[in-house]
């Protein structure tokens, strides 16, 4: 069985009033000892050496994707996982996007760590397209992709958690017309043939809610941003996803993570 988890961190797990999580996060990443781990918003982590000892704490090998623009993301692979290639989409990504490939017993696995544009639902869109088209080019039959797509997820009605939100958080998720909301990335990727694993497995609690947490998250009003996606192939492996909660999941970032168990052998 391979664990798979992905996690926003929050801006490399310091805030800006010196508030530092990383023991935390490390904490929780040992807790859930993944094999692979997707991690976004890295700032400060891309440099001088901060995500590979932040790896090195949790036992595994980090494989980083610079942003021009945002944060960097990354994904981190547990040893004796071997490694075949890893790289990133060369796309103008608002942060970035990362991509591993590892070798199972079922053939080669390629799990993307992506963050989508936080602010523009129009590009997110574009970056979803990006996404769906190098999946479907060098993802493989057994493919994953990981992160916060900071979408709604669509056929869900989300009144009453924009409602709570205020109107520059609210408007990021709606249309031009300023009503119809906004789930076009997340429909995209599922057009593209790509399976949510949350509906898929049944789930362990009501609606997969990631944000927010006790951390923070004032912007959030209880949604589902965070998300497992696969290939059909890969998706029939697995066996259990669930939200991470409790102890420093509630306070090492604004997200809480997101596991899934596949039923896959290292090979």
């Amino acid at each position: 069985m391979l664990r798979v988890m992905t996690w926003n961190i929050r801006t490399g797990g310091r805030d800006r009033d010196g508030t530092d999580r990383r023991d935390r996060i490390v904490a929780v990443v040992t807790a859930q000892r993944p094999d692979l781990l997707a991690l976004q918003e890295l700032r400060g982590l891309d440099r001088g050496g901060g995500l590979a000892h932040l790896a090195e704490r949790t036992g595994m090998v980090p494989h980083l994707a610079r942003s021009c623009f945002g944060q960097a993301v990354a994904v981190l692979v547990r040893p004796p996982l071997r490694t075949l290639r890893s790289g990133r989409v060369r796309r103008p990504f608002h942060h970035a996007t990362a991509l591993v490939q590892v070798a199972t017993g079922a053939g080669p696995l390629t799990v993307f760590s992506t963050h989508l544009n936080p602010y523009s639902g129009g590009r997110r869109r574009m970056e979803a397209d990006w996404l769906a088209v190098a999946v479907r080019r060098t993802g493989g039959e057994l493919a994953l992709l990981a992160g916060d797509l900071n979408t709604l997820e669509p056929a869900v009605d989300h009144t009453a958690r924009l409602a709570g939100l205020g109107a520059l958080y609210r408007r990021r998720h709606l249309r031009r017309d300023g009503r119809t909301v906004d789930t076009r990335a997340v429909a995209r990727l599922r057009d593209a043939g790509l399976v949510d694993l949350w509906p898929h497995t049944g789930g362990g609690e009501p609606d997969g809610l990631t944000v927010p947490t006790r951390h923070g998250g004032a912007e959030f009003a209880g949604m589902r941003l965070d998300y497992l996606l696969a290939t059909p192939a890969l998706a029939a492996t697995a066996r259990a996803v669930r939200v991470v909660r409790g102890g420093d999941a509630d306070s090492a970032s604004d997200h809480y993570p997101v596991v899934a168990d596949l039923a896959l052998a290292p090979g």
